[in-house]
């Protein structure tokens, strides 16, 4: 073997050793990290959610268009139409 082969085994080596002997600290500070790192994805969609459906609200409001029609007839002479009495200003009766 030469010089860098031996000094790659011993990297691994090390590298095994540290694995196995981890402190419950280092082991729970792992943890947390992957957890964290979870958490940072779920709350990231969620807020990608949000932020969407903001936009879709918004977007109905402004697309939603109050529609406001008014008829309006005017009836002259309303005594000449047929069958036609009105009573107490605004009741039509036949």
């Amino acid at each position: 073997m030469d010089f860098r082969e031996e000094v790659v085994e011993m990297k691994k080596k090390v590298e095994q050793v540290t694995e196995e002997n981890k402190s419950f600290a280092m082991q729970f500070v792992d943890t947390l990290k992957e957890q964290n790192k979870r958490l940072f994805i779920c709350w990231l969609v969620t807020f990608i959610a949000f932020v969407g459906l903001l936009a879709y609200t918004i977007w109905l409001h402004n697309d939603i268009e109050k529609v406001e029609t008014e008829i309006v007839q005017e009836i002259e002479d309303v005594n000449t139409i047929e069958n036609s009495v009105i009573r107490n200003g605004s009741v039509w009766e036949e």
